[in-house]
């Protein structure tokens, strides 16, 4: 019989957006479970760890070898509980990662999921499930992303008083709008290789005092053309369109389903619905981008300014011993808890009604569930199944995340 609670093995990607070696975050954690046989490679970039019951990239047990999915599968009311089955079904409902970003991910969206259904029904092979992907980024250090929207007034300067992008302006934009901005995005995509090249290199001689409050565009510029091309439109709609956010640890956002956002540089926590659709359209080759004409039309317009982008995180009634705060994003698949102990410092988390992913980012200590103990250190992970309680006491400085639902 399954236990409730149990270790997790997990493995790494190697997107070439992700870090290096053991500078990538998410393979030094990654490597630190036990007898796994993962070795960092310093030749090979490292992007994300996957800590979830998705068949792309699956969590094991880390005694059996046996994939997250298949456990739960044939364990759904045990470890998921009949509340969430009835839910969500008979699958964990969301995706928790570690990401170490080198440089700009794909200018993207996650479909929402009217439209993931039509992608999975007409292309199961690229879109391979019919779920929606709303997600957050917790920044474990600094922090660097595009998400959603600038306000309508600050584009709109931009655009009034630099002339190389006039050409991307519809011909009738009297009331510049969220149509107009969906225009201009398309017209800025669709521009040829020279086009797109020509403007920027325009912008950059244009006087810095032109841009207000927005010179940081010419800081930028040459960072974003140096690690794809100038011909890449990605620099365009990410710079003149959407939130450049600087973040600290602990700070994080939250990108609803059909908003543009592009993560740019550092290491995070991530956690989705359960979800493996994207569509791309910038910071990558051509030949990789998606349908301009679906991206575009599939956009959506909240949030419109930094302030929206962020998530917040509050005291949590999950806590016994207040050592652990809550980011609550507006929507039903997960929230997450963060415990953070000092040495010697203990915490209880109340059960929860559904099932847990936790894993630990710094420091050492011990778990106490399912009335077992557990060593729990930097890199560990567990899947903790509904109705369980679980305990902590930190050896030295702890800090644990735990992605549930419920």
């Amino acid at each position: 019989m399954v236990s409730s609670v149990f270790q997790l093995q997990c493995s790494c990607n190697n997107y070439p957006w992700g870090k290096k070696g053991t500078e990538s975050l998410a393979a030094t954690l990654c490597a630190k479970t036990p007898n796994t046989g993962f070795q960092i490679d310093d030749g090979k970039e490292y992007a994300e760890m996957w800590m979830g019951d998705y068949p792309v990239l699956p969590a094991k047990d880390l005694q059996t070898g046996e994939e997250l999915h298949k456990i739960v599968d044939e364990n759904k009311e045990k470890l998921l509980g009949k509340p969430c089955m009835e839910k969500f079904g008979g699958v964990v409902p969301f995706l928790p990662k570690i990401l170490s970003i080198a440089k700009a991910l794909p200018l993207q969206i996650h479909p929402d999921k009217e439209l993931s259904e039509r992608l999975h029904r007409k292309d199961p092979e690229k879109f391979t499930d019919s779920n929606h992907k709303p997600e957050i980024a917790i920044a474990l250090g600094p922090f660097e992303v595009f998400a959603g929207w600038k306000h309508q007034n600050d584009i709109q300067a931009l655009f009034s008083v630099l002339p190389p992008l006039e050409r991307f302006l519809p011909e009738q934009h009297a009331h510049f709008n969220n149509e107009t901005l969906k225009q201009i995005c398309q017209r800025i995509l669709t521009a040829s290789d020279e086009e797109v090249a020509k403007t920027q290199e325009e912008l950059a001689k244009i006087p810095r005092e032109n841009y207000g409050k927005q010179a940081y565009i010419l800081d930028l510029l040459p960072r974003l053309q140096e690690q794809y091309s100038k011909e890449d439109p990605g620099n365009l709609v990410t710079l003149l369109t959407m939130n450049f956010l600087s973040l600290s640890a602990g700070d994080a956002i939250y990108v609803p389903a059909d908003a543009p956002h592009a993560y740019l540089s550092g290491d995070i926590v991530e956690c989705m619905a359960r979800s493996n659709n994207v569509l791309n359209t910038g910071f990558c080759p051509r030949a990789d981008r998606d349908s301009i004409e679906l991206f575009t039309a599939a956009l959506t317009f909240s949030p419109h300014n930094a302030e929206q982008v962020k998530l917040g995180r509050s005291a949590t009634d999950k806590s016994k011993n207040g050592k652990t705060s809550e980011y609550a994003p507006p929507m039903s698949e997960f929230n997450m808890l963060k415990t953070s102990l000092k040495e010697g410092e203990k915490e209880s988390i109340r059960a929860i009604a559904g099932p847990s992913v936790l894993f630990a980012t710094s420091g050492s200590g011990k778990m106490m569930a399912d009335g077992q103990t557990h060593d729990i250190n930097e890199g560990y992970i567990f899947f903790v199944g509904h109705g369980t309680e679980v305990g902590y006491e930190a050896l030295s400085g702890l800090e644990v995340y735990q992605a549930y639902a419920e």
